[in-house]
């Protein structure tokens, strides 16, 4: 198997691309150091291909494994053939290979070892001929009768080797493929449910949908019904002819004697061998790629969500919305700093708004809170109101905006949350949280697992462990897109930092604490557990604004600031970057990148992020009319759809029919999470609290 020119035609990708990419991962190299560092190497891939060629590598690297262990496996048999060989050799999925191997792969006992231990393989081998006429075969399978070996009679020992023959046509990798070409062709997914119980899952209690055009979506949550006892799911194939097909293969003399018994075997293999294992693996393969589809819809959703910027240099006022617990509240200064935390209890059953008020205010004047950030979870509209209605009563300029609190509760309960606020309420932590997220949402969203934040669609459905793996490959992407100030940033920031572990990123912290702030980035190899390897991996994204030297405030890499310091002499405009990149040895890409942070040292990207929409009135739903036009936040999107924030109680809903104008795929190619957009209500149910939305001709 050549893996490079397999991947050069997947990902259409030059020869230089591919064979310097797979070098510079087997050296130990991080993707997101790779992507920034070395773009002559590869190209100037993206860190997406980058991780997608990096997940096929390691795919096409276990299946030449595999290839070869399964060829050791069978020749150790002494059962291995050119034919065969070649067949393993030219497979390109594992399922393959192991529907090559299955007929060699040791057994449990089942009714066809069983038979052969009754000495009735030759039998089965005179069924597998078709050469004897009925009398003839007859005659045969009584010189098989062997009491001794539990073989009474002739119809035992046709049944033993009927029994063989069925897991010989079970174990046939052509046939099987047969099959499931049919399953994922003409294969229906069948649902039933009990009409007398009423769930979510009541549309899909009679319901029927075609294996090759059911969305991934519904895969995930026929799934879910079924996993809570909702739902009977069930693969319906076209059995009559799949036997039929399978009998005009095998049966080759319709004229013998063994032609019934022949059938017989066919149809137990297909109906107790095949088929259960069969639908195993189609609900398998479409719960796999639901599930890598939601993982990628995550991880877009996720990435805008980092990104988006921070509101620097303001007081923010955090508010955690609860009934009866009341709202928790805490201000903290332009640096996260908290100031000041208590609890008010504006909304049922207390309903002490006057207090709230006049605590809120106090607040506001004695620390100059500029915004106020209310989480948007439980009681979040009511508390919307009574703070919008406060405003009114203030003179000062100040706004609210509502933020996602997703994740905030894991964070207050966390190990990260205990070590910052040791002796402060659980509760209160999370009205830090969403505070500091609206001040840097990156910075304070690394603090909770990527999967908690909440914009997704069946998360906890998922597949655990790829799910983390992918959704960390973003915030590692977003973290050292943006870079890390190497003397505020948390060990949580830290973490992802390309090339720094957990415990690495701890013993910054620790030399931090020790010899007080960073001068300059090489005082990094002073660090236990950073090595020149991992140095070269991680001083570019990490940043010292007020250093010795100015470009360790930048992202340009040291092994380029012998470079970037000529560059500082030169008149650029006038020679041009073809020509200082040949004079100077440097290349384009990396020339490019250089002279973008000399222009603009400490420059944020999220800084081009669309802002936020920051509010001081409150919408209710009686104020929503059809046709009204709005500007609303996108907090989520899902495979039908996106949500929207447009200052009502309930996000609204803009199916994936109203997202454009022209024909989508997927709503992933028109919006994602954070957009601020235009939206004109189609129509609202008060009564079920939903709001349908458009964005056509807008």
């Amino acid at each position: 198997m050549e893996i490079e020119k397999i991947l050069i035609s997947e990902f259409e990708l030059k020869p230089f691309q591919v064979k310097n990419t797979i070098q510079l991962i087997d050296e130990g190299n991080t993707i997101p150091f790779i992507a920034r560092y070395r773009k002559e190497q590869t190209g100037n891939l993206t860190d997406i291909t980058l991780r997608e060629l990096y997940d096929r590598l390691n795919y096409l690297r276990n299946l030449k494994d595999r290839q070869e262990e399964v060829i050791r496996l069978i020749a150790e048999q002494g059962k291995l053939t050119e034919e065969l060989k070649e067949q393993i050799l030219k497979a390109e999925t594992l399922q393959r290979i192991e529907d090559l191997y299955r007929p060699y792969r040791p057994k449990r006992r089942t009714r066809a070892t069983i038979a052969k231990e009754k000495g009735l393989e030759g039998l089965a081998n005179i069924l597998w001929l078709q050469e004897l006429e009925m009398d003839q075969l007859k005659q045969e399978a009584l010189s098989y009768i062997d009491e001794e070996k539990d073989v009474n009679t002739e119809e035992e020992a046709l049944t033993g080797a009927m029994d063989i023959i069925a897991e010989i046509i079970s174990d046939n990798a052509e046939y099987r493929d047969i099959i499931r070409r049919v399953a994922y062709e003409r294969g229906v997914i069948q649902t039933e449910g009990s009409k007398e119980e009423k769930s979510v899952y009541e549309m899909y209690y009679d319901y029927k949908e075609p294996v090759k055009s059911i969305p991934n979506h519904r895969v995930l949550a026929i799934n879910r019904g079924e996993k809570e006892k909702f739902l009977k799911v069930n693969l319906i194939l076209p059995e009559e002819y799949i036997l039929s097909k399978l009998k005009s293969i095998i049966i080759t003399n319709r004229q013998a004697g063994t032609r019934d018994y022949l059938e017989m075997s066919i149809e137990d293999s297909y109906k107790r061998l095949i088929f259960p294992s069969i639908e195993r693996e189609v609900r398998s393969n479409l719960t796999e790629r639901a599930e890598e589809e939601a993982i990628k819809v995550f991880a877009l959703n996720l990435k805008p969500l980092l990104m988006q910027p921070p509101i620097k240099g303001k007081v923010v006022m955090g508010i955690d919305p609860g009934f009866r617990t009341g709202c928790k509240v805490a201000v903290v200064d332009d640096t996260g700093k908290l100031l000041s935390t208590t609890t008010v209890y504006p909304t049922e059953p207390q309903n002490k708004v006057e207090k709230t008020k006049e605590e809120l205010k106090y607040l506001i004047s004695k620390y100059n809170v500029d915004i106020i950030a209310i989480g948007n979870g439980t009681a979040s509209r009511e508390t919307e109101f009574v703070v919008a209605n406060m405003l009114k009563e203030l003179s000062g300029d100040i706004s609210y905006i509502i933020v996602s609190e997703a994740g905030a509760s894991v964070y207050s309960a966390s190990t990260v949350g205990q070590e910052e606020f040791p002796d402060l309420d659980v509760s209160l932590r999370g009205a830090i949280s969403i505070g500091r997220r609206l001040q840097d949402p990156l910075a304070e969203l690394v603090k909770i697992e990527p999967r908690h934040i909440g914009v997704g669609q069946y998360q906890h459905d998922l597949n655990q462990s790829r799910l983390d793996e992918a959704l960390t490959a973003v915030v590692e992407d977003c973290v050292n897109t943006v870079g890390v100030d190497l003397n505020t940033a948390s060990s949580s920031l830290l973490k992802y930092v390309a090339g720094i572990s957990s415990r690495v990123a701890s013993n910054i912290i620790q030399y931090r604490e020790e010899h007080g702030k960073f001068t300059n980035r090489d005082e990094l190899l002073k660090i236990k557990g950073i090595g020149k390897k991992t140095y070269t991996q991680c001083a570019g994204f990490l940043r010292i604004p007020e250093g010795d030297n100015i470009l360790d405030n930048t992202a340009v890499h040291p092994e380029s600031y012998s470079i970037a310091e000529k560059l500082l002499n030169m008149d650029l405009e006038e020679k041009g970057l073809d020509y200082l990149s040949k004079e100077l040895g440097v290349g384009y890409l990396t020339l490019k990148d250089i002279i973008v942070e000399l222009r603009k040292p400490g420059r944020d990207p999220r800084d081009e992020m669309p802002k936020s929409i920051f509010r001081t009135d409150v919408l209710e739903m009686k104020d929503l009319k059809e046709d009204m036009i709005l500007m609303g936040t996108v907090r989520n999107v899902v495979d039908f759809g996106a949500f929207v924030d447009i200052g009502v109680k309930e996000d609204g809903l803009v199916h994936i029919s109203e997202l454009s104008n022209k024909f989508i795929k997927h709503p992933k190619e028109v919006v994602e999470v954070g957009d601020i957009v235009k939206v004109k209500i189609l129509n609202v149910d008060k009564n079920r609290g939903r709001i349908s939305l458009s964005m056509r001709e807008l």
